[in-house]
């Protein structure tokens, strides 16, 4: 137990270092990688050029990280293993898209078709939400989720640092998940969680406020998809468990997923009430509206760690309850969702976009 949880650390301080070369590296080398066009800074909250190339050292850390674990630790796991290799595919081909539409500015059914692609090679590899005892069921599921986390972590992706966090707070609950629900199996998906987070910790160095760089739609589709693979495996698995119960795996991933969910399903209500796409980009996020209330950028990050901590401790507190046999927590998990809901909802309602020299003199702090 020792000697993997110190391997565990070592994954994780490496990842660290190797995020924070490279991301170094491509700022130096690379300035302009992401930035298409002037209307690319008329939704962007940020009123500074920044090159989007974070997700570019998600995906090379990734690689270094699959192979030295393929070399050292899981050979035969992962070159024997169907879901892992789906799981490899679809990161690249999530990656692709996301970086197609950095350089490119892809309309919008391409992406729509590729995140579609990515979540049919997870759900066909073997990776699929078990919801229902139909297979053709589950794997339209999955296909959903995965797309759904895909567009919910690119419309997060909003403001400094935000996503970033989230996206550590998620995985550091999967990971808690994978060694509740499997007694402590430290097997290929814990590592490879545990040094994406150390991945996303390196890059937050350059991403929290004021950033110096964004991790772009290369970064977002490739957080979404990993994101969604790894709480198949760990949130939805818990409610296999409960034949009659399988949603309890759901309402974790609402716990786990706060932050991004609440946001996500803010901006498309209010959107869809002002007959506007929610897919067309702007400055209605959950994060922008708390500056609009009046605190800085700095202090919206602060709150989205402080939900991230709160979300994260109770998913995995509500992972241990179900696994022991305890379901009725799991309805105190959903009651936290749905108050977090409120509150922020009504804060977009009540506080609004101030004029443009307010806006521009409130990010410049």
């Amino acid at each position: 137990m020792i000697p993997m949880a110190l391997t565990l650390f070592g994954i994780l301080i490496l990842n660290i270092f190797v995020s924070l070369v490279i991301n170094g590296l491509l700022l130096r080398f690379s300035k302009n990688l992401g930035i298409r066009s002037h209307q690319e800074f008329t939704i962007r909250w940020s009123s500074q050029v920044k090159p989007s190339i974070g997700g570019v050292s998600f995906f090379i850390s990734f690689l270094l990280s699959f192979i030295l674990l393929m070399l050292i630790f899981d050979y035969n796991e992962i070159t024997k293993n169907l879901k892992v290799i789906g799981f490899f595919v679809a990161v690249l081909v999530a990656t692709l898209v996301g970086f197609m539409d950095d350089i490119f500015n892809t309309k919008p059914l391409i992406k729509l078709s590729g995140q579609i692609l990515s979540g049919f090679i997870v759900a066909i590899s073997g990776t699929t939400i078990p919801f229902s005892n139909i297979i053709w069921i589950d794997i339209i599921i999955t296909i959903v989720w995965v797309v759904a986390l895909m567009n919910s972590l690119n419309m997060l992706d909003n403001m400094d640092g935000i996503t970033t966090t989230v996206s550590i707070f998620i995985l550091i609950a999967s990971t808690a998940s994978l060694l509740i629900i499997s007694s402590s199996d430290f097997g290929f998906h814990t590592k490879i969680n545990v040094a994406i987070i150390g991945v996303l910790i390196g890059f937050l160095y350059y991403n929290w406020h004021p950033s110096k760089m964004f991790m772009g739609d290369t970064g977002s589709q490739f957080i979404g998809l990993f994101l969604a693979y790894s709480s198949i495996d760990s949130f939805w698995l818990v409610g296999k468990s409960f034949e009659n119960h399988r949603w309890l795996g759901f309402i974790i991933c609402l716990v786990a997923f706060t932050p991004a969910a609440i946001d996500t399903l803010s901006v498309i209500i209010n959107r869809l009430k002002k007959g506007q796409s929610p897919m067309v980009g702007g400055k209605d996020h959950t994060t922008h509206h708390l500056v609009y209330m009046g605190l800085k950028d700095n202090q919206v990050g602060r709150v989205f760690v402080l939900l991230g901590l709160v979300s994260t401790s109770l998913a995995i507190l509500l992972v241990y309850f179900v696994s022991i046999g305890l379901i009725w927590p799991v309805f105190l998990g959903l009651l936290y969702f749905i108050i977090v809901f409120i509150v922020i909802y009504r804060i977009t309602l009540k506080y609004k976009a101030p004029s443009k020299n307010s806006i521009e003199n409130n990010t410049s702090n």
